[in-house]
């Protein structure tokens, strides 16, 4: 499995980002996509997770600014980011667990910042 992230960038505080992440694979339906970031000096924490179903959940600190959805046809999943705030600033990751094993992309950089 690979997955490659794009989308990132800098954006003044209150704005708003989306982030693709594309898997290969034929599987990408059967299972859950998560994002997770990592800020300098941070551990890597979990941002947000879709299952199958395309049922959401979120880290509390992203609750109703964050959206994460997914597109099965186009084995994409997607981070919508609204209204960003400095602490959000971090390397996004996209993640997919199959069997145990964690699949990881390299990384979007996020910059909020004036």
């Amino acid at each position: 499995v690979q997955l490659v992230e794009s989308g990132g960038g800098l954006v003044q505080p209150g704005g708003s980002l989306r982030l693709s992440c594309v898997a290969s694979g034929s599987s990408f339906s059967l299972f859950a996509m998560s994002w997770y970031r990592q800020a300098p000096g941070k551990a890597r924490e979990l941002v947000a997770k879709i299952s199958s179903a395309h049922s959401g959940r979120y880290a509390d600190s992203v609750k109703g600014r964050f959206a994460i959805s997914r597109d099965n046809a186009k084995n994409t999943v997607y981070l919508q980011m609204n209204s960003l705030k400095s602490e959000d600033t971090a390397v996004y990751y996209c993640n997919q667990q199959i069997e145990g094993r964690d699949y990881w992309g390299q990384g979007t950089q996020v910059t909020v910042s004036s």
